[in-house]
């Protein structure tokens, strides 16, 4: 686990606070005017950020605070894009893998938090990128995954894979999914793929509905470049990132993912671990039947 000390203790000041807190939420509406007080106690709030537009280019901020799921995690990543400030997640969404700590811990840790007594974990975050020829026209910065899917009228794919420029494979179908660690619980797994632990450097490879039965997830090392392209047509592929569509896919262009030069910067959370998160929100916290 890579780990960094706050670095506002060494300049002896309070904590500079950006918080983001996710639109059109009830919970999320009611919550804010009650945390605000909290946070603002013990720190000093430079913008309170309730559409996600707040611009981090020139950001003075030591710390995000996201009030909202784990979407709106996702959606912090892409705002900061490479100017990511660490980020703690107050979850008041549902399944809450990245913003983990709900409302009332956030209540009672938060002076802990802020005078710098946390671990930062930095995690693995992509670049996708889309060519036509040498011409780079789309990019986005993901925190999850990037992916090759279909749409209306659904048909199988034909996705060659190449690893740093080699022909890895060619996959028959529905979708192709690259993942992250902190990725691997979402959609890849959904489709079969493999559980990472979430500071793992490496990326998974997941083809959705294959239709060869050996065609299997892949765990690859983070620094290996991926290369995807359609063999043939494919009217409805598009490339989409952490769920946003990038763009429409077609045969002559070529999807390039990397890992990418930033890092997603997480607050571990007092008493909270990957395998907690696992039995908590994956339901393994039922024991198996003894055998007597």
């Amino acid at each position: 686990m890579n780990q960094n000390p706050a670095v506002w203790l060494r300049e002896g000041r309070l904590p500079r606070v950006a918080v983001l807190a996710a639109p059109n939420r009830p919970r999320v509406a009611s919550e804010l005017p009650r945390l605000l007080p909290f946070i603002e106690k013990h720190a000093e709030v430079v913008t309170v950020d309730k559409d996600f537009e707040h611009d981090f280019s020139e950001c003075t901020s030591d710390l995000v605070i996201v009030l909202g799921g784990d979407g709106s995690i996702l959606q912090s990543a892409r705002q900061m894009q490479n100017n990511q400030r660490p980020v703690l997640g107050v979850n008041l969404g549902k399944l809450g893998f990245l913003a983990a700590i709900p409302p009332e811990s956030f209540v009672a840790f938060w002076s802990e938090i802020a005078s710098g007594r946390f671990e930062i974990t930095k995690h693995l975050m992509l670049s996708c990128e889309v060519y036509r020829d040498q011409e780079r026209l789309h990019s986005m910065l993901g925190l999850n995954e990037a992916s090759i899917l279909g749409g209306p009228p659904y048909s199988m794919m034909y996705i060659d894979l190449n690893i740093d420029s080699v022909l890895a494979t060619t996959y028959a179908c529905d979708g192709l999914i690259i993942s992250t660690p902190i990725g691997s619980t979402a959609h890849n797994l959904s489709a079969g793929g493999p559980i990472l632990r979430r500071n793992l450097e490496a990326f998974v490879i997941c083809p959705i509905s294959p239709h060869t039965l050996t065609m299997r997830p892949v765990v690859d090392t983070a620094d290996r470049v991926f290369e995807l392209r359609l063999r043939t047509e494919q009217s409805s592929a598009s490339v989409v990132v952490d769920g946003r569509v990038l763009c429409h896919l077609d045969e002559s262009l070529r999807v390039r993912i990397a890992r990418a030069d930033s890092v997603f910067k997480l607050i571990s959370v007092p008493g909270h671990d990957d395998y907690q998160a696992l039995r908590d929100k994956l339901g393994w916290s039922g024991r198996p039947r003894l055998v007597e």
